[in-house]
């Protein structure tokens, strides 16, 4: 398990202010947390190279690229094994329909977040990308209604203390 990362109050304001607006320019940022740009660049630096902060992402609205259709699949795998895990997750995560999976305990070994066109494409994603597969026991398909992002990720009890900053 990863080691945490001891983080103070300027940093946590900095990292929130960070997931709400990642072009938020350094000046934008120091101005808002009350320290010099060259401190925050300095901060923002550490939280990059110690690995509290991966990088940037570009949000798409899947819709608006054809996947108007967005479900949950639970995979069981049988056997469970190392040698069948690496190529399925390396296949999965290849997919252009793929959006995220996550390796779970419990009677499903896997949830795959999938975006595509319509009924049929899942259809057809499911029958040739999953249930295909030999090492694939069964998927249950969820549909999604609607989704929401919730508050930025802080660490535990950071919430309280941040309500002042």
């Amino acid at each position: 398990m990863a080691e945490s990362v001891v983080l103070d109050a300027v940093d946590l304001h900095i990292l929130r202010l960070l997931q709400n607006d990642a072009r938020t320019t350094y000046r934008e940022l120091a101005a808002e947390v009350g320290v010099a740009p060259s401190t925050c660049l300095d901060r923002v630096a550490r939280l990059r190279r110690t690995g509290v902060v991966l990088g940037h992402q570009l949000r798409l609205d899947p819709a608006k690229l054809g996947r108007g259709l967005e479900a949950l699949l639970l995979v069981q795998v049988r056997p469970h094994r190392r040698e069948l895990i690496g190529p399925f997750v390396d296949r999965i995560r290849a997919l252009p329909e793929s959006r995220a999976l996550f390796h779970l305990t419990g009677p499903d070994d896997y949830l795959v977040h999938v975006a595509v066109a319509d009924p049929s494409d899942l259809q057809r994603l499911v029958l040739d990308e999953f249930t295909s597969r030999r090492e694939v026991a069964r998927v249950e398909t969820r549909l999604i209604f609607q989704q929401w992002d919730c508050g930025p990720l802080m660490p535990p009890g950071a919430g309280a203390s941040l309500s002042a900053v």
